[in-house]
């Protein structure tokens, strides 16, 4: 398979039910937008998954799936060896339909109404959807803040910490010292940790990922992620899971198998998964060096229009978190009327996130599009900081 992708050609996603274009009105109230939203890229993903795709349906018959079968489970571990030189205990994995799928069924397990689950502010928002909606209050730390993060955790009343590793949505990567620190105030407090790890593939600048088995202790304790944030495949569904304690696996396997009827994951997913750990790394390698260049050009645009800002890229993920506030943007919605209606584009504001002033642009797309998202921002940001016409 050649190792030459290209990320250029636009790839035109209208008309395949596709939420960033397709629902950019559901969240904006406004059709025909230039979306820059939900966490999905906009290229396709790698040739090496698609032959492996094409050769499934192929075959014809599309039965009942068990993920305990074949080649998965030593997929993942391959993929743990060799991209973060960690060992994992397959007897440990577990499968879901989803990241937040296992974050509820967790939640559902280790926490009982009313009680508090602890997280990382800015918050993703798919995190406070879950914990709200299932009855659990939401108790965010600011990202650094070791002194309010332990004081939450002391409360007795505080049962779970999400860690959303790397960050969603600044972009950082923990280190192991810091994650290490967590996992010895959670033992200290009696608190569970579910760590989110599905922008991990794309970190960037050699900064190594650390999967929270290298710091887990005894305690309680979950890693869920998936495959398809990194190659973009979120639309076959599928996750996968690593829990520490063997009751707790057990609960939560009976839970997805038997309460909820998800015994048979959908074969697509698993042939996606299989073929991208076993032989997607170079088309990961070239999509996330791609997305470097499209980020710089972010800092490189952003910094000559608003030199104030100073803004640098994240430290993963394809999803540039801005803080406008230098730039003079004081009313988050002024910002979004100009760019809706002035600009016809869709970027993420930072009040979804709980922090005014910011957004979060996507730039896992051709770098034309960013070009074209960044023209506008900027014009947008001029005219509500009174620079533009």
């Amino acid at each position: 398979m050649s190792t030459s992708y290209d990320f250029d050609t636009v790839i035109d996603r209208r008309g395949t039910w596709c939420v960033q274009w397709d629902g950019v009105a559901d969240r904006f109230g406004v059709d025909g937008l230039l979306p820059f939203t939900i966490s999905d890229m906009d290229f396709a993903t790698a040739p090496e998954v698609l032959a492996a795709l094409r050769a499934r349906i192929d075959h014809g018959v599309f039965g009942y799936t068990d993920w305990r079968l074949g080649d998965f489970r030593s997929a993942v571990a391959h993929w743990y060896a060799t991209r973060y030189d960690t060992e994992i205990d397959t007897g440990r994995l577990v499968y879901g339909p989803s990241v937040l799928s296992q974050l509820s069924q967790l939640l559902q397990m280790w926490t009982a109404e009313g009680d508090g689950v602890v997280v990382h502010t800015p918050t993703y928002d798919g995190f406070r959807k879950a914990i709200t909606g299932l009855g659990r209050e939401l108790r965010g730390v600011p990202l650094g803040d070791t002194e309010a993060l332990e004081r939450e955790l002391a409360r007795p009343d505080s049962t779970v910490l999400v860690v959303c590793s790397p960050h969603n949505p600044s972009g950082r990567v923990w280190t192991e010292a810091e994650l290490a620190g967590m996992a010895a105030l959670a033992a200290r407090h009696g608190v569970a940790v579910i760590s989110d790890e599905i922008h991990a593939d794309f970190v960037h600048g050699g900064r190594p990922h650390v999967p929270w088995t290298r710091v887990a202790g005894d305690g309680r304790w979950a890693l869920v992620t998936s495959a398809s944030k990194s190659f973009n495949f979120p639309a076959l569904t599928g996750s996968y899971g690593i829990i520490g304690r063997p009751e707790d696996r057990t609960e939560y396997l009976r839970r997805m198998e038997t309460a909820e009827g998800l015994a048979s994951p959908a074969v697509l997913s698993l042939t996606a998964h299989i073929a991208a750990y076993r032989e997607g790394g170079p088309w990961l390698d070239a999509a996330r060096a791609y997305v470097a260049g499209n980020l710089a050009l972010v800092a490189e645009r952003l910094n000559a229009a608003f030199p104030a800002l100073e803004w640098e890229p994240p430290q993963a993920g394809y999803l540039a978190w801005i803080d406008l506030r230098r730039a003079g943007v004081r009313d988050d919605e002024a910002l979004q009327r100009v760019l809706i209606e002035r600009e016809r584009v869709a970027v993420m504001p930072g009040s979804t996130y709980g922090a005014d002033g910011f957004v979060r642009l996507n730039v896992g797309c051709p770098r034309g599009k960013v070009e074209a998202g960044l023209a506008a921002l900027i014009r947008g940001v001029e005219a509500v900081a009174g620079r533009g016409a």
